[in-house]
């Protein structure tokens, strides 16, 4: 009895100890600050460093969820001699993507959807992309922390950078998303230097500011406006070409074989944001954005 509770405790230990590395479309230009609903908890002033997370619940297996490879995000990829990273095989473990969400914020004690919406705390703008060189004033932008479904099935509570404008209409989406089971498996504000880093070609952030250009171009994306949404980017890629974002999702371009948090014609994740208006990358006719959802549509 005494040997199974030590080998018991010596295998929580191990599993406690578990954590992983994270490492993610297309793009024009862009009202008050919503009030949070009743029962959301107040946001906090800063999220805690991607290190000090810890998975959520510990344990290596919730239902179809597993612990991420422990490579995930440590192996950039080598760049051509044309400058693009190649897209390459989708390893094994990521052919069918469902990985536990490792929590960057606190998640809801009571496992309901919750969202708050404030004016962006300096401390969050600082480890955020934003510069006084982007299209959009920081004042414009709000700080919105929005509950998410993980693989895991767990309750979660992700952030974004947006614009004012959007700010409401995208907890209305969020909401919409939790309701409906929809995973997502991590949301957190993209910093600049993570921007600019080399690709690890298996990044699954989803996210909505980044003050970049449309890719391949001089213009700004809509995302430098907080006026767009990648939505799980790995199960949902971009395809222009040869050219695959991220690199290593490649076993995801075929989209008849349905897998979780695949973003799917007259799905939920199409129908929510249909319905504030925002166009789907996956409609594009000479490329497909499968991720990207904007105000524009572009």
């Amino acid at each position: 009895m005494l040997r199974g509770a030590a080998r018991l405790a010596g295998q929580l230990i191990v599993i406690a100890c578990l954590g992983y590395p994270l490492g993610g479309c297309s793009g024009g230009p862009a009202g008050p600050a919503a009030s949070a609903p009743p029962t959301a908890p107040a946001a906090p002033p800063s999220a805690p460093a991607a290190t000090d997370a810890s998975p959520s619940p510990a344990v290596t297996r919730i239902g179809n969820a597993t612990a991420a490879p422990p490579w995930l995000g440590t192996r950039p990829l080598p760049v051509g001699p044309d400058g693009v990273v190649a897209a390459q095989d989708t390893p094994p473990e990521l052919r069918n993507r469902s990985i536990i969400t490792v929590d960057d914020l606190p998640p809801p004690a009571d496992g309901r959807f919750h969202a708050t919406v404030t004016a962006v705390p300096a401390s969050v703008l600082a480890r955020s992309s934003w510069t006084r060189k982007c299209p959009v004033a920081a004042t414009s932008l709000r700080y919105v922390t929005v509950g998410f479904r993980g693989f895991d099935g767990r309750a979660h509570t992700g952030e974004l950078l947006v614009n004012a404008r959007a700010a409401d209409q995208l907890v209305t989406v969020f909401r919409k998303l939790f309701a409906a089971g929809f995973p997502i498996e991590r949301m957190r504000i993209t910093s600049a230097a993570k921007l600019n880093a080399a690709s690890t070609g298996d990044g699954n952030t989803t996210e909505s500011f980044a003050c970049r250009p449309v890719r391949g171009q001089a213009a700004w994306s809509q995302h430098a406006y907080g006026l767009a949404v990648d939505l799980n980017p790995f199960q949902n890629p971009y395809q222009k070409g040869r050219v695959v974002l991220p690199e290593l999702a490649t076993a995801y371009l075929d989209r008849g074989d349905a897998r979780p948090g695949m973003v799917r014609p007259g799905g939920p994740a199409v129908k929510a944001f249909a319905a504030i208006g925002w166009g789907w990358g996956g409609d594009y006719g000479s490329l497909k954005d499968y991720m990207h959802f904007s105000a524009t549509g572009g």
